[in-house]
């Protein structure tokens, strides 16, 4: 009698260190998974950026090609323009491959501050151009980077939100565990270098 309840109480020892043993299997993998949609939703917000700054990529030659046309005497502000959205191409090109990635982040922030300082004396100059300020190809052009702005600087911040929530997430414990484990590392946010270089350049003729 005694043998089979000491063989009764093992059974029992055994069967709640295996259910307390799923129960902590069952929460890291609710953490893990957690974590997976989190950094899927950073992935898929900077997304949304890389379509709009695309777009803005594609619309900055067109305005180049239409003011060289008035502009002759500015090839260096034109090229330096050109030369800038190239670099900020390649940089949006890089950080799509692995958004959040540090690196990758700093170099689009500080490839778009430049962009955006360039074109931004681009228009400038421009402002001293009467028939330039009319064409009908640069008040369209107006109207389509001054819409891309606005969806840029929405995407950016629906892009930042969500990597903070992963962020804060990753970094609470018992999740920076499972994170360190697993190799979820901290996604950095979408910010210009230049705090005075934050605001789109204004688009006016």
């Amino acid at each position: 009698m005694l043998l089979a309840n000491t063989l009764w109480t093992i059974i029992a020892v055994i069967g709640l260190a295996l259910v307390l043993l799923l129960i902590v299997i069952a929460y890291i993998v609710s953490i893990y998974n957690k974590l997976v949609a989190l950094r899927n939703r950073y992935e898929n917000a900077f997304s949304q950026i890389d379509v709009q700054l695309k777009r803005r990529h594609d619309l900055i030659p067109n305005l180049v090609e239409v003011a060289k046309g008035y502009m002759a005497h500015e090839k260096d502000t034109l090229q330096a323009v050109i030369e800038a959205r190239n670099k900020a191409f390649a940089a949006t090109t890089a950080a799509a491959k692995n958004p959040g990635d540090a690196t990758a982040m700093k170099e689009l922030g500080s490839a778009e501050t430049q962009l955006n300082g360039a074109l931004g004396r681009l228009l400038m100059i421009a402002e001293s151009y009467p028939d330039l300020k009319a064409n009908q190809n640069m008040l369209a052009l107006q109207e389509e980077l001054t819409s891309t702005e606005n969806k840029v600087s929405f995407s950016r911040q629906g892009y930042n939100d969500a990597v903070t929530h992963y962020n804060t997430s990753r970094e609470q414990f018992p999740a920076v565990v499972i994170a360190g484990s697993f190799g979820f590392k901290e996604a950095q946010l979408f910010e210009m270098e230049e705090p005075s270089e934050r605001a789109a350049p204004k688009v006016q003729f």
